[in-house]
């Protein structure tokens, strides 16, 4: 009696290949792969600023009484305490608080574009998208105008002495807002850190703006409607989410404590 063997294959894997682990497809994977190691980056940047304040003197004194000296760290409600077209009015915080609150709302915005698709539906995909493109300009054009009254100054002078190492002198100097040499508001290292870590991060809104107007350009010329799915707005709102997350921590640090 001949006997016939049948060939039994072998349990397929999730790492053989062609499954999605987690249900997630790869694109999203790799988009949290990438906000998860740029979450370290932004962590080691904000620690390391947490750490250089801890090593210089806090200002002990009243707010009211409080001057700019590299004697201690600055006050945030005495540096951000301008505001556009109120010159000479002082409003601690409104300006920056202003910029926090566009940036959150276009992320409420990018939840809804991204609802929006789960519906399949085109034209509120493109309203919304409008819509938190316009939020993230809005914001770098905010934190354009900051940096510009940060770099310019106050109308009133900090005395600073500076050595020449060539001549060996020493001398006194108005100094009038900060770049990466000098800082009317404190030490060298708050004008260094505000510099970089908000830089980057609006390096990281700006490539967010690019990236949305790409997604709503594909959503105008029918691209994701063709593919039948928008799943590439779910991958641009988890990085869109994240660059707000990332703000509310550097606010925090900067600007409130």
């Amino acid at each position: 009696m001949a006997h016939t063997t049948v060939a039994t294959a072998p349990g397929k894997s999730i790492w053989d290949g062609g499954v999605s682990p987690m249900g997630a497809s790869y694109g999203k994977l790799m988009m949290w792969f990438f906000l998860l190691s740029d979450a370290f980056t932004f962590s080691g940047l904000l620690i390391t600023y947490g750490l250089v304040r801890s090593s210089h003197q806090a200002y002990q004194g009243t707010i009211d009484a409080f001057t700019f000296s590299t004697e201690y760290w600055p006050v945030p409600e005495k540096v951000f305490d301008a505001v556009p077209f109120l010159h000479g009015v002082e409003l601690p915080l409104v300006f920056v608080g202003i910029m926090t609150f566009i940036l959150i709302m276009s992320s409420v915005t990018m939840v809804l574009a991204v609802e929006a698709g789960h519906r399949m539906d085109r034209k509120a995909v493109e309203k919304w998208m409008l819509w938190t493109i316009l939020g993230g300009a809005t914001f770098l054009g905010c934190q354009a105008w900051e940096w510009t009254h940060f770099i310019v100054g106050t109308g009133t002078p900090t005395v600073k002495t500076i050595f020449d190492s060539v001549t060996g002198v020493s001398q006194q100097i108005d100094v009038y807002g900060a770049n990466l040499h000098v800082n009317q508001y404190g030490p060298q290292t708050f004008a260094n850190f505000f510099f970089f870590i908000t830089g980057f991060h609006g390096f990281h809104v700006f490539s967010g703006v690019l990236l949305n107007f790409l997604i709503y350009y594909n959503t105008v010329t029918g691209v994701y409607d063709r593919r039948g799915h928008y799943e590439m707005v779910e991958k641009v709102g988890l990085y869109w989410h994240f660059v707000d997350l990332v703000w509310v921590f550097v606010f925090t640090f900067f600007y409130l404590v």
